[in-house]
C-alpha cells in the first residue's frame, strides 16, 4: 500500500478490526456541562470588557428580544460557540424558564439571520 492511500473500511470490518485489537467502539452521549448557560455566557464574553451575565442571556433567549448592549456578545456566541454547548444551554434555559426549546431555537435563528451569521447551522 502506498503512503497516503486512503483505506475505506466498512463499519463491520472496522468493528472486527477493533475487536481484534481488544478495543470497543462505544457511542454514548457526552454528559452536558453542569452549567452550560454560564459557560456559554463566558464564551460569548471573551473578547469584550462587559461580561454577559447568564441570567441576562436566559432572559433574552426566553423573550426573544435582542438588547443592543448584548448584541456583540450574541454575534460572537452564534459564530464561535460550539453547537453542543449552545444545545446544552438551550436545554438548561428551557428547564429554568419553562420555555419550549423550539421557541428558544426560533429566537436564536432569528438573531442569526438579523446579525448575518456565517455559521451554516443557522442557515
Amino acid at each position: 500500500m502506498e503512503s497516503g492511500t486512503l483505506v475505506d473500511l466498512g463499519a463491520a470490518k472496522l468493528l472486527a478490526l477493533l475487536a481484534l485489537l481488544g478495543l470497543e467502539l462505544d457511542a454514548r452521549r457526552k454528559p452536558a456541562p453542569r452549567d452550560a448557560l454560564a459557560l456559554l455566557s463566558q464564551t460569548a464574553s471573551v473578547s469584550y470588557r462587559r461580561v454577559l451575565q447568564p441570567a441576562e442571556l436566559a432572559r433574552a433567549l426566553a423573550q426573544g428580544d435582542l438588547p443592543e448592549a448584548i448584541t456583540p456578545h450574541i454575534a460572537t456566541l452564534l459564530d464561535e460557540a460550539p453547537l453542543a454547548l449552545i444545545l446544552a444551554a438551550v436545554e438548561q434555559v428551557a428547564r429554568t424558564t419553562h420555555t419550549p426549546p423550539k421557541t428558544l431555537w426560533k429566537h436564536l435563528v432569528q438573531w442569526a439571520h438579523a446579525l448575518q451569521s456565517p455559521t451554516p447551522a443557522w442557515a
